[in-house]
């Protein structure tokens, strides 16, 4: 082999080198691009069920601070009684 045969092989090479390396760099960003999809996805999705865990405790504690269920528990486990009118005293 003649000597221009040999560098225009070496060029040809470098370039094929070059070449597959951005090949595999795309690929490595194309990957790497739809494993953050897919985190966002499933971040998205933990985010409605904590929205929907926050509203349903948000129903919950308006459930227990019901004066009506306070009042009953008074009652009934507790043994309290609405005040008479004798025991009350009014703050000016």
């Amino acid at each position: 082999m003649k000597m221009s045969e040999l560098k225009t092989m070496g060029v040809w090479g470098i370039i094929m080198l070059i070449f597959i390396a951005q090949l595999l760099f795309y690929t490595w960003c194309r990957v790497q691009c739809v494993q953050v999809g897919y985190e966002i996805t499933k971040e998205t999705d933990n985010h409605q069920k904590l929205i929907t865990l926050q509203n349903k405790l948000k129903i919950e504690l308006a459930r227990l601070k019901s004066p009506e269920r306070i009042a009953k528990i008074a009652k009934n486990e507790l043994g309290l009684a609405t005040p008479t009118p004798e025991q009350m005293v009014i703050i000016p």
